[in-house]
């Protein structure tokens, strides 16, 4: 089996990184041998400007689009990092709430990997995938509560990741919310995230025969 494990956080000690290290932990205790591809995204973000205007121009129009060269410059990154997606059995990622949303670095990669007639296509009912399904673990870590009887803000989170993904075929989105942060001491946290992951043991055990 082979893992890609992405990182959002700036932060080494952030929860959300700890979160995604356990689900990956969890992943080696079924798959011991399986193989794991690093994407930090908070260490290494997607080069600044994200998306450069050659690969915004061949993005513009079906003329352009149909003249993309997989191997040329303008979508030379999104190449790579769609194949990574491609590569693997099972996606983790770890990524903080900010704002209500998702940080910028993660956009950035989304906005890569999301192309039409590279990823998804367009058709008159509306975005349909073209990368085969794939479990993908999404660890939150957010300050405040935003799910749930007690949530007292906002989440565009979540079901701005089930659409960005879901267009490009990833329906198999499982998401694990650390909330309240901000108002625990490192035993709660620890104490959160071994429930977090048994909650998900059977959706791993379901993922046990990929290869």
């Amino acid at each position: 089996m082979n893992i890609l494990h992405i990182d959002c956080s700036p932060r080494a000690d952030s929860h959300s990184r700890q979160l995604s290290a356990s689900i990956v932990e969890k992943l080696l205790t079924i798959h011991p041998d399986a193989n794991i591809s690093r994407r930090d995204l908070g260490y290494e973000p997607i080069p600044i400007p994200h998306t450069a205007s050659d690969y915004a121009a061949a993005l513009a129009t079906p003329v352009t689009l149909a003249a993309i060269d997989p191997c040329g410059d303008a979508v030379r990154l999104s190449e790579h990092l769609i194949r990574e997606i491609e590569a693997c059995d099972v996606i983790v990622i770890g990524t903080p709430m900010n704002n209500f949303t998702i940080p910028s670095v993660l956009k950035a990669w989304i906005d890569q990997i999301l192309r039409v007639d590279r990823t998804m296509r367009s058709t008159p009912a509306g975005k349909v995938g073209m990368l085969r399904d794939r479990p993908v673990f999404v660890g939150i870590a957010a300050g405040a509560v935003f799910a749930g009887d007690r949530a007292n803000q906002p989440d565009f989170l979540t079901p701005y990741l089930s659409a960005a993904f879901g267009c490009i075929g990833l329906n198999s989105v499982y998401y694990l919310p650390l909330q309240a942060t901000a108002f625990l001491d490192n035993t709660q946290a620890a104490e959160k995230r071994q429930l977090l992951i048994s909650m998900i043991e059977p959706v791993m055990l379901s993922i046990s025969d990929l290869a």
